[in-house]
């Protein structure tokens, strides 16, 4: 596979992050945010002669593509392992495959302070070239003179890789939905039978000696306000009762108060058939992010972490197939590879296949990468918390049409970001209000919510990476999300949010947008009255109670909150693996 390709540099303290992007392959979305950088596409060729082939066949190729579609600008390399017929290995030189990439470095983000989240991550795009790649890879080497022609004549359209990709996805979302449990556990009398959740006892290390590194973790601010009051932060009394300033990183602390008072927690571990192991990974991601420290410091909690969990005897049992992580930040954090500086090897660890992952942006292609939602800011305690934010949004006047709040990227090209902020800014605010995160404090949940609230739709393009906090807070305002990129909802929380998603949001494809095809205000407006109360009403009624995540000692008879859902699926999950 050969991919036409562009990159960028952005530079964060002392550390520099280059990001590629694909134009075959990146229309999904630009590679931005929390994670690290792109890595090339890697072909271990098993033959010298289907090399050699390949290197005299290449500028033949160039010329063909270059008519068709244009320069060719990525480059495939690697060190690798050269086969000869008796069977020995030794070493050969890199294989260059096409032209270097065009490289170009951006100014230091000014804005650094207020988007302090902002790196660079590997994104789902590029995971669908690698995809296609594999069969590439996989075919030279089952027959490398045989197969080498399948690199060169094989015509891909435009799309085709994305399409594979994104059928993938679905599939394995697919396999995900059926875990989910038909049962009301709320309702039934018996809910913990065989329903035994364990919780480990961590070294201190693993998790509240992290949460004590609170202060000094992000330079410019103290994380200490937000990890108080069970994670929750300081209360908004201008919201209501059960209104907090939760920030988006405290899901670990969160899921594991209301574990602890499961009413299925067992202390035996004889009795349990899932595992929770209470490691506050993304927090020790957190700690290093802004710090001069070297890969094997970022790795080496993570790695102590698997030596323990190897010596205790449920893990050695199945392996860890019963375990069950939270990690409140998005894959890629996760997944450095070897020649990156970004994040640890967590999940990329041998050991770290079997358990299931729960994380508010999954990798989508990893079966055991579950998407759950991203903390808001509420956290109702009982069935009457949930009627009376329902009865407040579903009554709310929506005196805006639509609304955006966000800032624009001016040196990502691919962000469309730009582009609504003028569609949106050359209307009238009753047409759509523009709430700029450069110049006001997106960070004051008070003005988001009342923004979304007081809209009908709010835009909710790709931001630092595919997902966004700001799509379950519009949720919870009963404002209907306007989504840009499948990778924002869509292919992440098959757990809660409905497969149908036009009962709850409208999709317009970004490259529509970025091509001026459509004008988003213009198109909205045509979204018949009828739809958007069918839409809202769904929204309100059934989807919002599904997205919050209630306190610790919450008692929902009526409802299940995000936590609750989450915990019986699990177990659904673990009873369908028929382990010991």
């Amino acid at each position: 596979m050969f991919v036409w390709s562009s990159s960028t540099t952005y530079i964060s303290g002392r550390i520099v992050h280059v990001c590629v992007s694909s134009r075959k392959l990146s229309n999904l979305y630009c590679l931005s945010a929390t994670t690290h950088p792109n890595e090339n596409f890697q072909l271990p060729f098993t033959n010298s002669s289907a090399q050699e082939f390949l290197e005299n066949k290449i500028p033949i190729l160039e010329e063909k593509l270059e008519k068709e579609e244009g320069l060719v600008t990525s480059v495939l390399n690697e060190n690798s392992v050269n086969r000869n017929l008796k069977g020995e290995s030794k070493e050969v030189s890199n294989v260059i495959l096409n032209k270097s990439v065009l490289t170009s470095t951006l100014e230091v983000m000014d804005d650094l302070k207020d988007d302090h989240n902002r790196v660079i991550i590997e994104s789902p795009a590029a995971f669908a070239g690698k995809r296609a790649a594999n069969e590439v890879i996989s075919r030279i080497k089952d027959d490398p003179v045989k197969n080498s022609s399948f690199v060169l004549e094989n015509h891909y359209h435009d799309n085709d890789e994305i399409k594979i990709a994104k059928k993938d996805v679905e599939e394995l979302l697919r396999v995900q939905r059926s875990w989910a449990t038909k049962q009301n556990w709320n309702q039934n009398q018996n809910q913990c039978h065989e329903r035994g959740i364990y919780v480990f006892e961590l070294p201190s290390k693993f998790n509240k000696d992290l949460v004590a590194q609170c202060h000094d973790m992000v330079p410019w601010v103290d994380m200490c306000k937000y990890f108080s009051n069970n994670a929750f932060g300081e209360p908004i009394p201008e919201l209501g009762n059960r209104w907090f300033r939760t920030h988006q990183y405290s899901l670990e602390l969160i899921f594991h108060s209301r574990v602890l008072n499961h009413p299925c927690r067992v202390y035996d571990e004889n009795q349990a058939k899932l595992f929770y192991v209470p490691f506050y990974g993304g927090l020790d991601i957190l700690r290093w992010h802004f710090k001069n420290v070297s890969n094997e410091v970022k790795d080496a909690l993570a790695l102590e972490l698997v030596n323990w969990l190897q010596m205790q005897k449920p893990w050695d049992k199945n392996l860890g197939k019963d375990h069950v992580f939270v990690l409140g930040k998005i894959s890629w954090d996760f997944r450095r590879k070897d020649h990156t500086s970004w994040g640890t090897r967590f999940l990329e660890l041998e050991e770290m296949k079997n358990p299931i992952k729960l994380m508010i942006e999954r990798q989508p292609w990893e079966l055991n990468d579950i998407g759950i939602p991203h903390p808001t800011h509420f956290h109702p305690h009982s069935d009457d918390d949930i009627r009376a934010w329902q009865r407040k949004i579903i009554s709310s006047n929506r005196r805006n049409l639509v609304s955006f709040a966000g800032a624009a990227r001016p040196n990502d090209q691919d962000s469309i970001r730009s582009i609504l902020i003028d569609q949106c800014t050359s209307t009238t605010k009753e047409q759509c209000k523009f709430f700029d995160c450069k110049s006001q404090h997106c960070d004051e949940p008070q003005s988001l919510v009342g923004l979304f609230t007081e809209s009908e739709f709010c835009l909710q393009p790709p931001g630092d990476s595919p997902t966004r906090k700001s799509v379950f807070d519009s949720l919870v305002s009963g404002c209907i999300p306007v989504l840009f990129d499948p990778f924002t909802a869509y292919y992440q929380y098959a757990w809660h949010l409905p497969e149908d998603h036009g009962k709850y949001s409208v999709f317009i494809d970004q490259e529509e947008v970025k091509k001026m095809k459509v004008n988003v205000v213009e198109r909205l407006m045509k979204v018949p009255l009828k739809e958007r109360d069918d839409m809202r009403r769904n929204i309100v009624y059934d989807l919002m109670p599904k997205l919050v995540y209630g306190d610790q000692d919450s008692k929902f008879e009526l409802f299940q909150d995000a936590f609750s859902i989450t915990m019986n699926n699990l177990m659904e999950r673990v009873k369908s693996l028929n382990l010991e």
